[in-house]
């Protein structure tokens, strides 16, 4: 088999850990692929002083890349999803293969991506989209192909799990951790996408569509960030047994398909509930298998390298193969692709924490427990300090019942117009991942 060349498009974090792997590896690549992996061409806007390309061909227009003829492989790590898009369209034209770590352009615009590639008899690769070195959508689409897969949950975004963690181990809140994070570069100067849940929301996409065999469909997902996370949260969650992590869920019921990106109590005794700092984890749950862990780096240059790699090696393994053979995009046949209803966040059964502030004065608690009552929920455990000196508002923590959400937001806005609730009522939803 002829040496298959690629061209890299992009050499910042990803790109450059990806250049230095397949430089430092080419032999075990190469013995892997069958075949010499060779870079052929680079594309990016300024050179990266962690990459030594002399002897590359080097272009600052990344078009240049696409339009090689003897590039057969095109490496996007550009990210963004306006000129990454019209690059990964330029090479699918020009009948080459395409291997991304972009979870937003594959989430977002991957269904006709898919389309287009296969029409042209070519494969577009991600598994570096989700979840940095861990290989979570090649264990999802082949690896657990004998299962149907029930549930996916995950925490699949590490700069919101860094804040969560040093909150809960150190007290702090979460203005003052999000610098710092900024500042040790885990979060950007913009940190929406992290923190909102943008970002865990792309990656919930891509692994529901291949878990569940549906098309992506990132417009229909529900979103909730942790900005609103406070440290007494965490506390008193710890106290119930519980750890708070920013979770991505997919669920397949009867009634549809759960798509949701929220702060989640998990018991403390799961393992998921105690993956701190940085790292990523995901737990499928499949009929015949049960559940599995997955856990490791989800971000940084070789990690995520690991997986644009292992790409290119599988998709190089691949190329022997008849096109009706290879494995599918998303895991299943295009054509068996299922148009599954998403539920929306209202529709969504789960459990609930409460916290709000009442006056300390008899009875307070037996009338929120009544209007609970009312909407068909119990409460299973609370928790309610003394006064502190000089006050009569005190903090009433709950846990209820499992309840539809609408349900229980229709009961929150009553026990809010009681005259003893102070403010808003924090709810979090609860999860046993069991």
């Amino acid at each position: 088999m002829k040496p298959v060349r690629i061209g890299l498009c992009g050499l910042g974090t990803v790109g450059s850990g990806t250049f230095n792997v397949l430089t430092r590896n080419a032999r075990e690549i190469s013995a892997r692929a069958g075949t010499d992996i060779i870079i052929e061409q680079v594309g990016c806007r300024r050179d990266n002083p962690a990459c030594d390309t002399s002897g590359i061909n080097v272009t600052r227009d990344i078009f240049d890349v696409v339009r090689n003829p003897d590039v057969d492989v095109v490496v996007e790590l550009i990210g963004g999803t306006t000129v990454a898009k019209e690059l990964v369209e330029e090479a699918i034209d020009n009948g080459k293969h395409i291997v991304t770590a972009n979870k937003a352009l594959i989430a977002e615009f991957g269904n006709e991506l898919f389309a287009k590639a296969e029409a042209k008899g070519v494969t577009i690769s991600f598994e570096a989209a989700v979840a940095g070195g861990i290989p979570i959508i090649k264990a999802l689409r082949e690896g657990l192909s004998g299962n149907k897969i029930e549930w996916l949950a995950g925490i699949i975004n590490g700069t919101g799990n860094f804040i969560l963690t040093e909150m809960k181990d150190k007290g702090r809140d979460f203005a003052e951790v999000l610098k710092e994070a900024q500042k040790l570069g885990y979060a950007e100067a913009d940190p929406t996408f992290d923190v909102e849940g943008i970002d865990a929301a792309h990656k919930l996409v891509i692994l529901a569509s291949i878990a569940f065999g549906m098309p992506l469909q990132f417009d229909k997902i529900f979103t909730d960030g942790i900005s609103s996370i406070e440290t007494q949260d965490l506390n008193y969650a710890e106290a119930l047994g519980y750890r708070i992590k920013h979770l991505g869920i997919a669920r397949q019921t009867e009634a549809g398909v759960e798509l949701r990106v929220h702060p989640t109590l998990i018991p403390a005794k799961r393992l998921i509930a105690n993956v701190n700092g940085v790292m990523n984890a995901v737990v499928v749950k499949g009929d015949a298998v049960g559940a599995t862990l997955y856990y490791g780096a989800g971000a940084g240059a070789e990690p995520t390298a690991s997986a644009v790699v292992a790409d290119l090696v599988d998709l190089v393994r691949s190329f022997s193969a008849p096109q009706e053979n290879k494995v599918a995009h998303l895991g299943f046949a295009a054509d068996a692709l299922r148009d599954l209803p998403v539920l929306p966040i209202s529709e969504v059964t789960t459990a609930y924490y409460l916290r709000m502030m009442a006056e300390d004065r008899p009875g307070v608690l037996n009338q929120v427990t009544q209007i609970l009552s009312d909407s068909g929920i119990s409460i299973e455990a609370v928790i309610q300090k003394e006064p502190e000196e000089g006050k009569n508002v005190v903090p009433l923590v709950l846990l209820t019942s499992r309840a539809v959400e609408k349900q229980l937001l229709e009961a929150i806005g009553s026990i809010e117009s009681l005259e003893a609730i102070q403010g808003e009522i924090t709810h979090i939803r609860v999860e046993s991942l069991g």
